[in-house]
């Protein structure tokens, strides 16, 4: 008996886990291999090994209303990712749902609203304080200024 994969449902289909509160179907990701550009000979020109995955986000039936217009806003209406990294097309169709996954989770990160802050009591006094050392070392640079005085 096979341990079961994290990214299998039993009864469905292969998902794409991008955070906790979603996983695309595999059927809602496009994907298209092509040949890589750069040096490296027949190999390069030949085989199809660079890999381009794109999600339809107005198109999805996985995402909430909240989802869709979070991405909608932030990445467009097709979401794109793609790897030419190595000479194995299934290393870099896994490396571009990698970055696919990557890209829409950083999508969905809502950041916390920043708080400002007040400065401190000590760090006015101090600021108070080298004020008056800066303006007590001028007022005795001045001509004509007793230095004990």
């Amino acid at each position: 008996m096979e341990p079961a994969d994290p990214d299998q449902e039993p009864t469905g289909p292969a998902r794409l886990r991008v955070n906790r509160s979603l996983a695309v179907p595999m059927d809602e990701i496009g994907w298209r291999a092509t040949t890589s550009g750069g040096p490296g000979g027949q190999h390069a020109n030949r085989a199809s090994s660079r890999v381009e995955v794109w999600f339809e986000v107005a198109a999805s039936r996985t995402l909430g209303p909240r989802q869709r217009a979070r991405l909608l806003e932030r990445l467009g209406p097709v979401v794109r990712a793609t790897a030419g990294d190595d000479r194995s097309q299934a290393r870099n169709r896994q490396l571009a749902l990698d970055r696919l996954a990557d890209r829409l989770a950083a999508a969905l990160r809502v950041d916390p609203p920043r708080r400002p802050t007040a400065p401190t009591k000590g760090s006015k006094e101090r600021r108070l304080a080298g004020k008056k050392r800066r303006s007590e070392v001028k007022r005795q640079r001045r001509p004509g200024s007793d230095p004990d005085g």
